[in-house]
C-alpha cells in the first residue's frame, strides 16, 4: 500500500488492519518501484507499507488471509498446515538452506541479456519459496503454537512432546540459518541495476535476489524471535548451542546477538560508502545503497524502541552508540574480533555522518510515511561526546573536518529538542579561537570573506544563520564558525520558544563572560569580524538593546588603532540597521554615529590636498556611513526625530571635498533618501484622505508628517546649496546633478514649506528657473531635468494653475537651446571647446537619447500640440529625431502665424515666437569661435536658415526685424567675411553653402512683405549675394555642379514667384555692379565662371527685359573687350539666350529694351570696335532680324560720326563692312 488512507486516522489499529486486507499479502524487501516523483519512499510490498511492522508491534496475525487451507505447499511439497512445522521442522529448514544454495549457484551463470529472463524467474521463484516458508513459521507461531505447562505430570501425546520442543528447535534452526547465510557485508559485489525487456518489465540478476533474500531472512528471523518471546512469555533455551560466554543460547541472547550482528553489517555497508564521500557532500550523500537497506534501518528503529519500552532491552540509540564506540577502539582491543567491521579512516566523521542520516529515519512512522511533525527521540549524550572529541585540540583540528562535523550537528539540532550543552561545548572552543579565519586553503568561500564588505552584508549573513532551513552547500559557502553561529541561533530560538527567557540568560552568561578588556585587546581584524558576527546573531535572536549596549561598552576596550577601523563602523552600522528593521528607536546609536561622521567629514575636508592614502582611509569610513544611512531610510517604516540626526552638517563639508567618483556615491545617496521621503509622504497623504480617521490616528499621522518635514529641511539645508553652486561646473556628474535637482523640485511640490527662503514663495517655479530655464546651465543637465519635470503630470498641472503662464514657452526655449548646443563640449572655456569633427559627428549616446525623450514629452504640451494642429502638421516621434523635430516645429510656427486672421493675434504670436527663441544668438555663439566644430556649424546654419525662411512673415514685422538683422550680421556677414583677403574656414563655408538658399529665400520674403519697406534689409540682401556669389563660383566654368550654386538653388527651390522675382532682380543688380563695371583691360576675377553662372541663371529662370537690360551690356562688353576664347564663347551663348528671352517676352515684336541696349552699345564702341560690333550683330541678326533692322540707322549714324571725328574723309573699311551687313540683312537691299 503506497499511502495510508485518510479514514484510518479515526479507526483503531486492529479494526484498520481487518479492513485493509491488502496488507496481508506476504511482504518482502523490494526496491522495484517508481520513485521519480519523490513522494514514495518504500515499495508497496515492503514490511512498512504493507503494515507488517504494525502487526508485529501490535501482536496481530501476521497474514490473516494466508495459510487458511488444510494443506500448504512449501518448497514444492504439500504439508499439513497445522502440524508441518512440529513434525518436520528440521526437514523444512534443511530445504530452506538447500534453496539458498541453489540461488547461490545461479550467481555463477553468465548474466547477459539473453539469459537474464530465465535467471530472473528462477531466482525470483527460489526467493518466493524461502519467504513463504519463513512467513509460514510466523503464522504458525501466532496461530498454532501452544504454551506447555512444564509442571504438569499428566501423560501427553507424542505430538505434544514434539510441540513442546519446537521453540528450542526453532532457536537451533534459526541460529544455524544465520550461521549459514553469514554477514551481509560478506556478500559478493551486488549489481542493483536491472534489465528492462520489451514489455517494460524489470528483470533483476541473481545477485539482486540473493541480497534481498538475505535482507528478508535477517529481518524475518528477528520477527520470529520477537514473536516467540511475545507468545511464550518466557526464556527459551537452545538444546544444541551455547553462546560465546559458555552459557546456553536463548531466544533473548540470539535476538540480541543477531541484532548486534545486523547493526554491525549495516555499519560496515555504510563505511564502504563513507570512504567514497567527500566532506563537502556528506549530508547530500546517503549511506544506504538502496531503499531496502533504508527500510531495514527504519524497521530496527521501531522494533528496538518498541522492545525497550516494554522490557529491559536497550533502545535503538543505545545499540548504535555501543557499536559506534567500538570504532574508536584499536583493533586488538575490540571485544568482538569476529565481527567483520572495516577499520574506518575517520571514525569521528563517520559517526557524525551516520548519526545525522539515521536520525532522519525517525520521521518515518510504522507505515513508512514521513511525518516532519513527529517527535524524534534524541541522542544528545553520545553527540556531546562526539563534539568534545571533535574540538579536542590535542588531536589536531582540521577546518575541513570540523565543518562537516558541525554541519551534521546543525542537522541534528533541527531534528531534536534544543540542547544548551552543545552550544556551551562549542563556545569553549571558539571563544579561544576568535582570531582564526577558519578557512580552507584549497576552497575559497562563496558568501563570506575574512572581512565582509558592507554592514548590510553582515546583517544578511546573520539572518542567513538564523534561518530555519539551511543551504545544503553550507560546507563550501560558510566557515565552521558560521556553522557554529547557525547552531547557536537554532538552539537559542528553540529553547526560548519552549522554555522562555531562561535558556537565553544561560547562553548570554556563558558568552559575555569570555569578553573582557584583555580579550578585546587581543582581537585582530578577523577576530573583530567574528566578534560582530556573534553579537549581531545574539541581537537577532534575543534582546537587541541589551546586546547592542554591551557591544558599545566592549568596543571601548579595543586598541586605539582599531577605534577608526572600517570594521568598527560596519559593525555599528549593522546594529543601526537591525534597530531600524525591528522598528526600534535609533536615537542613541544615531547620536553617537552621526557625531563620528561629522568629525571624519571635517577631517576629509581638511585633507583635501593631502596624500591619497590618508584620504582614501577616511573616505572608506564615510562611505560606510553613507551606504548604511541610505539603507536605514529605505528600510524604515516611518521616520522619527532621530532620523534627522543622521543628516547633519557633515554632508555639507563632505560635498565640498569630494571628487567626481565620490560625488557619485553621495548624490546616489541623496536621490535614494529623497525618493524614500516622497514615497512616505504619498503614503501619509493617502492615509489622511481616508474616511472616518479617528483623532488618535490623525494625530499620529500629523506627527509623522512633521518628522518628514524635518528630514526634508535637513536635506535642503545640507545638500541643496551645493547643487545650486554646481550648475555651471564640471565636477558633479551632469546626469546625477539633473536627477537630484529634479528630486528636489518634486520635494518642493510635495512639501513646499521645507524649501529655503530664497526659493519662496513659489519654490517649484524657482527650482525650474534655476535648473531648466536658465541659459547658463549645461544643456545636458537641462535636457535631463526637463524630461523629469515633463513626465510628472501633477507638476505640470500645478504650474499651469500657479500663474506661471509662460512655463511652456520657457520650456520650449530651453529645448531649442539643448538641440542647438548638442555639439558644445564646454561653454566656458572657448579655446578648448571644440574638436573639428565631420558632420557625422556622434553626440554622446546618452545625451541624444535624453534629447529624444525630451522632444517626445515636449510635443505633448498643449501649446505645441495647438501649433501643430493649426499648421496641420503631424509629429511622428518614432521617425523624427530631435533636429528634424525642431525643423518641424519652426515650420509649424511660421505656418500658424501665416494662417492667423487678425492683426492682434499676429502681434501676440510674434511676441510668443520671440519668447520661444530667447537669446538664440548666444546659444550658437560658441560655434563661431576660434575652434571649429563642423557638425556644430552645420547644425547652427541649417537651423537658423530654417528659422529665417519659415518665420519670414514674422521677421517682416518691426518687432522681429532687429533679430533678423543680428542673425544676418552674425552668421552671413561677420567681420571675417567682409575681409576679402581672408579665406573663411572650410567647415563654415560648407555650412553656409548648404543653408544659404534658406536665408536668401527668407530675406527676400521679408523684403516683399515688410510692413515698412526697409532699404537696409534690401542692402543686406544685396551684400549677402555679393559676398557669396563669388565665393561659391568654381575656378573653371567647366567644373560640374555649377547648378548647385546656393544662389541658384535659392531661385530654383522657391515655391513663391513674386518674392523670388525680386531675389532674381537683386542677383542681377549685384552681378552688374560687381562684375560688369570694369574698364579697359582690368578684368574681374573668374569672368568665365560668372558668365557661366549668368548663363545658368538665364536658362533656369524666366528672365525679363529689364533684367536683360541690366546684364546684356556687360555681356556685350565681354565680347568686345575680352579676347579669351572661353569668355567669348560663354558671352556669345549668353547673348543668344538673352535675345531669345526678349523675343519670347515681346511676343515676336522687337523688344524696345533690347534695341536700346544695342543702340547704346553701338554708340559706345562703334568707332573703335567696328569689326567686333558687326560680328555681334551678325549673331543677333541670325536670331532676331528685326532688332538688327532697327539698328541700321544707328550703325549709319555711328559711321558718319566716326568719319567726322577722325577727319580723314570716308572710312572705306567701315563703309565696306556696313555695306556688306546691309546687303545681307537690310530688307531694302
Amino acid at each position: 500500500m503506497d499511502n495510508c488512507p485518510a479514514a484510518s486516522t479515526f479507526l483503531t489499529d486492529s479494526l484498520e488492519l481487518e479492513l485493509e486486507t491488502e496488507w496481508c499479502k506476504p511482504p518482502c524487501f523490494s526496491c522495484d518501484f517508481d520513485n521519480r516523483g519523490g513522494g514514495q519512499h518504500f515499495s508497496g510490498e515492503s514490511y512498512l507499507s504493507s503494515g507488517a511492522l504494525k502487526r508485529l508491534i501490535l501482536n496481530l496475525d501476521p497474514l490473516p488471509t494466508n495459510f487458511e487451507e488444510d494443506t500448504v505447499e512449501i518448497f514444492g511439497i504439500q504439508w499439513v498446515t497445522e502440524t508441518a512445522l512440529v513434525n518436520s521442522s528440521r526437514v523444512l529448514f534443511h530445504l530452506l538452506r538447500q534453496q539458498l544454495y541453489n540461488l547461490e549457484t545461479l550467481l555463477q551463470a553468465n548474466c547477459d541479456f539473453g539469459k537474464i529472463s530465465t535467471l530472473h524467474c528462477k531466482a525470483a521463484n527460489i526467493r518466493q519459496q524461502c519467504i513463504t516458508f519463513l512467513h509460514y513459521v510466523k503464522v504458525f507461531i501466532f496461530r498454532s503454537l501452544q504454551v506447555q505447562n512444564a509442571e504438569s505430570h499428566v501423560p501427553v501425546h507424542p505430538y505434544q512432546t514434539l510441540e513442546a520442543q519446537l521453540p528450542s528447535v526453532l532457536i537451533d534452526e534459526l541460529h544455524g540459518l544465520l550461521l549459514y547465510i553469514g554477514h551481509l557485508s560478506e556478500l559478493p559485489m551486488i549489481n542493483t541495476g536491472a534489465f528492462v525487456n520489451q514489455n517494460q518489465t524489470k528483470l533483476f540478476p541473481p545477485s539482486w535476489h540473493l541480497l534481498h533474500l538475505h535482507l528478508d531472512i535477517h529481518w524475518l528471523v528477528l520477527e520470529i524471535l520477537h514473536m516467540l518471546g511475545e507468545k511464550l512469555k518466557q526464556v527459551i533455551y537452545s538444546h544444541q548451542f551455547m553462546n560465546l560466554a559458555g552459557d546456553n543460547l536463548t531466544n533473548v541472547s540470539l535476538f540480541e546477538e543477531h541484532c548486534e550482528n545486523l547493526l554491525f553489517d549495516l555499519i560496515s555497508l555504510s563505511l564502504n560508502r563513507y570512504d567514497k564521500v567527500r566532506p563537502s557532500e556528506a549530508l547530500m550523500s546517503h549511506h544506504c545503497p538502496c531503499p531496502c537497506i533504508k527500510e531495514l534501518w527504519v524497521l530496527l528503529i521501531h522494533l528496538l524502541n518498541h522492545r525497550s519500552k516494554w522490557s529491559l532491552s536497550e533502545s535503538f540509540w543505545n545499540w548504535l552508540n555501543k557499536l559506534l564506540k567500538t570504532l574508536f577502539e584499536k583493533s586488538n582491543d575490540r571485544r568482538r574480533p569476529s565481527v567483520p567491521v572495516i577499520q574506518p579512516r575517520d571514525p569521528l566523521g563517520f559517526s557524525w555522518w551516520i548519526i545525522a542520516h539515521v536520525a532522519s529515519f525517525y520521521q518515518f512512522d510504522r507505515h513508512g510515511i514521513p511525518d516532519e511533525m513527529r517527535q524524534m527521540e534524541s541522542n544528545w549524550n553520545f553527540v556531546e561526546e562526539l563534539l568534545k572529541k571533535s574540538i579536542n585540540v590535542q588531536d589536531g583540528i582540521l577546518e575541513e573536518q570540523l565543518r562537516m562535523y558541525l554541519h551534521c550537528c546543525l542537522t541534528l539540532c533541527d531534528f531534536w529538542e534544543p540542547n544548551i550543552a552543545v552550544v556551551t561545548i562549542l563556545w569553549e572552543y571558539y571563544s579561544k579561537n576568535l582570531n582564526s579565519s577558519f578557512s580552507i586553503s584549497w576552497l575559497p568561500l562563496k558568501g563570506l570573506t575574512y572581512v565582509i564588505k558592507s554592514p548590510l552584508a553582515m546583517l544578511e549573513m546573520v539572518k542567513t544563520c538564523c534561518c530555519d532551513k539551511q543551504d545544503h552547500d553550507l560546507y563550501k559557502s560558510s566557515s565552521s564558525y558560521t556553522i557554529f553561529l547557525c547552531i547557536l541561533a537554532k538552539v537559542v530560538k528553540k529553547a526560548m520558544k519552549n522554555n522562555g527567557p531562561h535558556p537565553w540568560k544561560q547562553v548570554k552568561g556563558r558568552i559575555y563572560s569570555k569578553f573582557h578588556q584583555k580579550r578585546m585587546e587581543e582581537l585582530t581584524e578577523v577576530g573583530l569580524q567574528n566578534f560582530f558576527s556573534l553579537f549581531l546573531l545574539l541581537a537577532c535572536v534575543a534582546e537587541v538593546e541589551d546586546v547592542a549596549s554591551h557591544v558599545l561598552g566592549l568596543l571601548k576596550f579595543l586598541k586605539p588603532a582599531f577605534i577608526t577601523s572600517p570594521l568598527i563602523w560596519k559593525g555599528q552600522m549593522a546594529f543601526l540597521l537591525m534597530y531600524t528593521q525591528k522598528n526600534l528607536d535609533i536615537s542613541v546609536l544615531a547620536e553617537i554615529f552621526s557625531g563620528a561622521f561629522r568629525e571624519k567629514a571635517k577631517e576629509f575636508l581638511v585633507s583635501k590636498n593631502d596624500e591619497m592614502g590618508q584620504r582614501q582611509t577616511v573616505w572608506s569610513l564615510l562611505s560606510i556611513y553613507i551606504d548604511g544611512v541610505q539603507e536605514v531610510f529605505e528600510t524604515s517604516h516611518c521616520l522619527h526625530p532621530s532620523h534627522e540626526k543622521l543628516l547633519n552638517d557633515g554632508f555639507s563639508m563632505l560635498l565640498r571635498a569630494c571628487q567626481e567618483s565620490e560625488l557619485r556615491t553621495v548624490l546616489s545617496f541623496l536621490q535614494a533618501v529623497l525618493a524614500r521621503i516622497r514615497s512616505m509622504h504619498q503614503q501619509l497623504c493617502q492615509e489622511l484622505q481616508r474616511e472616518n480617521v479617528d483623532l488618535i490616528v490623525q494625530s499620529s499621522l500629523s506627527a509623522k508628517e512633521r518628522h518628514l518635514a524635518a528630514v526634508a529641511s535637513a536635506l535642503w539645508r545640507h545638500f541643496f546649496s551645493f547643487l545650486k553652486s554646481q550648475r555651471m561646473s564640471q565636477i558633479v556628474p551632469l546626469s546625477q546633478l539633473a536627477d537630484a535637482a529634479a528630486d528636489f523640485t518634486l520635494l518642493a511640490m510635495d512639501l513646499p514649506s521645507t524649501a529655503p527662503s530664497d526659493l519662496q514663495p513659489q519654490p517649484v517655479t524657482s527650482m525650474i528657473q534655476l535648473f531648466g530655464w536658465d541659459d547658463i546651465v549645461w544643456p545636458q543637465v537641462v535636457a535631463r531635468y526637463l524630461s523629469h519635470f515633463l513626465q510628472n503630470s501633477m507638476l505640470c498641472e500645478a504650474l499651469s494653475h500657479s500663474g506661471c503662464v509662460s512655463f511652456q514657452a520657457l520650456t520650449i526655449r530651453s529645448w531649442i537651446r539643448c538641440i542647438l548646443q548638442m555639439y558644445i563640449k564646454n561653454l566656458y572655456v572657448p579655446d578648448d571647446s571644440f574638436v573639428d569633427l565631420n558632420t557625422e559627428q556622434a553626440v554622446e549616446k546618452d545625451y541624444m537619447e535624453q534629447l529624444a525623450e525630451l522632444t517626445r514629452l515636449l510635443f505633448k504640451l498643449s501649446e505645441v500640440k495647438n501649433i501643430l494642429s493649426k499648421a496641420q502638421v503631424e509629429y511622428l516621434p518614432i521617425q523624427e529625431g530631435p533636429k528634424k523635430a525642431l525643423v518641424l516645429f519652426l515650420e509649424a510656427v511660421g505656418i500658424t502665424y501665416g494662417n492667423l486672421p487678425t492683426l492682434s493675434d499676429k502681434s501676440a504670436m510674434v511676441t510668443k515666437s520671440l519668447e520661444y527663441l530667447g537669446e538664440i544668438l548666444k546659444y550658437i555663439k560658441p560655434y563661431l569661435g576660434k575652434k571649429i566644430s563642423s557638425a556644430g556649424l552645420q547644425l547652427t546654419y541649417m537651423m537658423m536658415g530654417t528659422l529665417v525662411k519659415s518665420w519670414a512673415q514674422i521677421f517682416a514685422t518691426s518687432k522681429a526685424q532687429k533679430l533678423l538683422f543680428r542673425i544676418i550680421d552674425c552668421l552671413l556677414l561677420p567681420h571675417t567675411v567682409l575681409q576679402q583677403e581672408k579665406e573663411l574656414p572650410a567647415p563654415m563655408l560648407i555650412a553656409i553653402q548648404k543653408s544659404l538658399p534658406l536665408y536668401l529665400q527668407g530675406m527676400c520674403i521679408v523684403c516683399c512683405q515688410s510692413q515698412n519697406p526697409n532699404a537696409y534689409l534690401t542692402q543686406l540682401l544685396g551684400n549677402v549675394i555679393e559676398q557669396y556669389i563669388g565665393r561659391f563660383l568654381p575656378a573653371s566654368p567647366h567644373v560640374l555642379g555649377l547648378g548647385q550654386h546656393p544662389v541658384l538653388l535659392a531661385l530654383r527651390n522657391s515655391a513663391t514667384v513674386p518674392p523670388m522675382s525680386s531675389l532674381k532682380k537683386c542677383i542681377v543688380q549685384v552681378i552688374r555692379k560687381s562684375y560688369f563695371e570694369f574698364k579697359g583691360s582690368l578684368l574681374p576675377p573668374r569672368l568665365a565662371s560668372i558668365l557661366a553662372f549668368i548663363l545658368q541663371l538665364v536658362k533656369e529662370t524666366n528672365i525679363d527685359d529689364s533684367e536683360v537690360e541690366l546684364l546684356l551690356p556687360g555681356v556685350l562688353k565681354c565680347l568686345v573687350l575680352v579676347s579669351e576664347p572661353q569668355v567669348k564663347r560663354l558671352a556669345t551663348e549668353n547673348l543668344q539666350y538673352m535675345v531669345k528671352a526678349c523675343q519670347v517676352g515681346s511676343g515676336g515684336e522687337p523688344a524696345a529694351q533690347l534695341t536700346s541696349v544695342f543702340r547704346k552699345f553701338i554708340e559706345d564702341y562703334g568707332m573703335r570696335y567696328d569689326y567686333q560690333i558687326y560680328s555681334i550683330l551678325e549673331t543677333v541678326a541670325a536670331l532676331d532680324q528685326q532688332v538688327v533692322i532697327h539698328l541700321i540707322s544707328t550703325l549709319t549714324q555711328s559711321l558718319k560720326s566716326s568719319e567726322r571725328k577722325w577727319g580723314l574723309g570716308r572710312n572705306i573699311a567701315q563703309r565696306s563692312l556696313l555695306k556688306r551687313f546691309l546687303k545681307r540683312w537690310s530688307p531694302f537691299s
